[in-house]
This record gives C-alpha cells, structure tokens and sequence, in this order.
C-alpha cells in the first residue's frame, strides 16, 4: 500500500553585491546575488528543505550544515540531486514540486522554463511535476526594499 506525503520548505537569503544571483540553478544577470555558504540558490533550498520534510529526513542544515567547509560554494543542484538519491533510497518516487520565488527583481518569467528543467532533471522526474512561480513583495519588508529574497515550496512524494 503506498502512502502519500506533503512537506513545505522555506528559505530566504540577502542580496549582497559581488555574489551571482543563482535561482533554481540558473544563473540571472544582476549587479546583486544572494549571500551565503553555498550559492544560496533560495528556490533549490526550499525545494530541497520541502522534499526532506515530506519523507521525514529533516532539513538542509542537517544535510549540508553551513560548518562544514565540504559545503562551501556547493551548487545547490547538486545538493538537490543528492535528497533524490537519498529519496529513492528510503522509498519515495516525487509526484510534484510547486515553489514561489519572491524577489523584486529581475524577472523570474523569461528563465522560468530553464528553472523547471534544472529542479526536474535533478530529481529525475518529468517537468510536468515541477511548478516554479515568482512574485514581488509590492516594495514592503526587507525583500520590497530589495535587500534579499525568498522562496516557498511544496513537495508531495508518494512511496514507492
């Protein structure tokens, strides 16, 4: 008998000058990027943080912990790539992805097509299972302000 599981995932970086912006694994271009350990790809973490809480194997920092020097500068990618494999270990086949970027800018919609194929060719799963959107914070908050940006996600994986 399968079961079928639901995890949300959030994450939320500062946007800092000399850092690349990388957002579902496609690099933008910008005079501002995201700060931190890894390449602080917002959508690919709140994917990753999503999928773990589903198939209840905690979270990205118990994964690839921001003190572990092996994680410095990793592509967030490759990370994701890594949960599929330990999702397929412990018996979880991906249904859908559904995540929200909130950035002011740039526009999310012209690379939406590549985000989708990088989330979906790392988790090994069709694109029809991957939904990537994006929305501004209407200029309130830090993240209207233009300080940093965030990223929701809702996975749900059925067992295999």
């Amino acid at each position: 008998m399968s079961e079928t599981r639901t995890g949300f995932g959030v994450d939320s970086h500062r946007l800092v000058a000399g850092r690349p912006l990388i957002l579902g694994g496609v690099l933008f271009e910008s005079e501002l990027g995201l700060d931190g350990h890894s390449d602080a790809d917002v959508l690919t973490h709140a994917v990753i943080d999503a999928l773990l809480g589903a198939a209840g194997l905690g979270d990205i920092g118990t994964h690839f912990p921001d003190s572990d020097e092996r994680w410095r500068g990793a592509d967030s990618i490759d990370l994701l790539s890594k949960v599929a494999g330990m999702l397929v270990g412990a018996g979880f086949d991906v249904i859908n992805v559904d995540a929200t970027v909130i950035i002011e800018q740039p526009k999310i919609g012209p690379q939406r097509e590549a985000i989708v194929d990088r989330l979906a060719g790392a988790l090994g799963v069709d694109v029809s299972r991957v939904n990537v959107k994006a929305t501004t914070a209407e200029q309130i908050g830090a993240f209207g302000r233009g300080e940093g940006a965030g990223a929701s996600a809702v996975a749900t994986l059925r067992t295999s």
